[in-house]
């Protein structure tokens, strides 16, 4: 009953905010939307579900699990129980070690020098070794998944048996929070199922039969709270999401906003992991309409950034008013300002754009999205006060990134995965890749460099307060909010989990799963 209760609050949704709201009671719509942001945020009371007799995952049967080159889905959500990183990030977005023991960052030459732990073997008893990590690396620097946040790397390279080299082309006193790149035996690549030092192993059963077993080798050896996990062979998401309705399996993870979010409901309660994916408004700071610092603080201002998460993405969200998570501590949030129509109204009279005189700015959206689309229309209502009147065009996805690319735009909404180093020069520098803006101001530069070159925890977090104020000041891009991943859990299969982006099993030896 709850799966189609779900569906038709969607659908209304859905129609509701491609209509545009023109001919809708708002009433109606914001009844609709009130349901669906409570069915999402509240803890969903489910009748009591029978016992589970095993615990199930989905598999995509004959693709590889190798986790530098698999499908994203099924494929790399199983990763997360076979293979480790040299780090993995908490909660927090903070790199804790896993087969890093230690490392040290020279600043004068950009380079990580990283002690393996010793005694960690693969599944299969062999020793892991730095050629391991450097093959795997290497691998990730031209790799689909992972080229982007390599990029900076000029050289990886074994120094010892035990440890393994890094070398960038610029400061950057933060790298280890990108290096949680799942590592495998080197020759092993090749294999369907290439060989990790994670907690479980795949094995193969009778009659083909594919599950995952307790790594007898783990280098942790912590209690697991399952020594065999089932897998299902499924052919697609809209599979999987029928699976998890029905049962079969027991986990799903999903980014439930997506601009091709396949459903799933039923019987499950889900809990949300901070991600690193940022929406925000782009703003082309050559127009004459927005080149003065004051006119785009006004816009950050007019936003209410906590009611759009709630409504429009379903909870599933942070607001945020700097470009980074606040699930960060070096998020500054008491440099915050609260939205208030008051502080709104007051922004736009300091900035004059209250003078009688209309200005039309078009704000650009890819509309494959209809949750982007959703939010670009309530933001661009919210500000079309005063001297300005702010049209949504909602353009294909190769026509949105041309018009960017060209510069043929007043603002866009936009999304962006950042890397957990907070790595925010594409947006600032001139010339960096999402800078679509033109936006320049050596102060910022300035600022940026700073941070790139901090490398301890005290250094980082006031250059991140500096940076974070000089962006507010200068509103070269306005941040509405970070995304959340959502992963379902089979109502019942588990007492409580506390997933991250990259890895819903995060704190694994924790769960307490209930089987009979």
């Amino acid at each position: 009953m709850k799966k189609y209760l779900l569906s038709l609050l969607l659908t209304a949704a859905v129609l509701l905010l491609l209509s545009g709201c023109g001919n809708i009671d708002d009433t109606v719509q914001d009844d609709v939307l009130d349901e669906l942001s409570q069915y999402y945020q509240s803890d969903k009371d489910t009748e009591k579900d029978t016992p589970l007799t095993s615990f199930v995952l989905p598999y995509l049967q004959g693709q590889t699990l190798d986790p530098i080159t698999c499908m994203d889905g099924a494929q790399q959500t199983l990763g997360c129980l076979l293979y480790d990183g040299l780090f993995a990030l908490d909660t927090n977005f903070t790199p804790q070690n896993m087969l890093a023991k230690s490392y040290t960052y020279d600043a004068a030459t950009f380079t990580y020098t990283i002690q393996l732990r010793s005694g960690v073997t693969f599944s299969d008893g062999s020793s892991l070794d730095a050629e391991d990590v450097v093959s795997s690396l290497q691998r990730a620097c031209s790799s689909e998944r992972y080229r982007t946040r390599m990029a900076d790397v000029s050289a990886i390279y074994a120094e010892s048996d035990s440890t393994v080299c890094i070398r960038l082309k610029s400061a950057n006193g933060s790298f280890a929070a990108r290096l949680d790149i799942p590592i495998v035996k080197s020759g092993t690549e090749t294999e369907l199922v290439p060989l990790g030092t994670g907690p479980y192993v795949y094995k193969t059963g009778k009659g083909g039969v594919v599950y995952l077993s307790a790594n007898a080798n783990w280098w942790q050896k912590k209690e697991l709270p399952l020594k065999k996990i089932e897998l299902l062979t499924v052919k697609d998401d809209d599979t999987m999401a029928y699976a998890f309705y029905a049962r079969e399996i027991h986990l799903l993870t999903r980014d439930l906003t997506a601009t091709m979010a396949s459903g799933a409901s039923g019987g499950g309660s889900y809990t949300d992991a901070d991600t690193s994916v940022m929406q925000y408004i782009g703003i082309n700071t050559t127009r004459d309409a927005l080149n003065k610092p004051a006119v785009r603080q006004a816009l950050s201002l007019g936003i209410d950034r906590v009611g759009c998460v709630n409504s429009f993405l379903m909870g599933h969200g942070r607001a945020a008013q700097f470009p980074l998570s606040p699930a960060s501590p070096l998020y500054p949030a008491g440099d915050e300002t609260l939205y208030s129509p008051d502080n709104f109204s007051q922004a736009m009279k300091k900035s004059k754009l209250d003078s009688g005189s209309t200005q039309e700015l078009t704000m650009l959206v890819n509309e494959e999205s209809t949750f982007k689309l959703s939010m670009a229309k309530k933001i661009a209502a919210d500000l079309s006060t005063y001297d300005l009147k702010i049209t949504v065009e909602a353009l294909p996805w190769d026509e949105y990134v041309s018009a960017l690319n060209r510069g043929n735009f007043d603002l866009y909404y936009g999304e962006c995965k950042l890397t957990a180093d907070w790595d925010l020069s594409a947006f600032l520098l001139p010339g960096g890749a999402l800078n679509y803006g033109g936006f320049h101001d050596p102060a910022t530069t300035a600022l940026l460099n700073a941070y790139a070159a901090a490398s301890t925890d005290k250094a980082r977090q006031s250059a991140m307060q500096a940076l974070c104020r000089k962006i507010q000041q200068q509103s070269p891009i306005i941040p509405v909010c970070f995304k959340s991943t959502s992963v379902m859990v089979t109502a019942g299969a588990v007492d409580a989990i506390t997933p991250t982006a990259a890895d819903p099993f995060y704190d694994l030896t924790s769960w307490k799963v209930n089987l009979k």
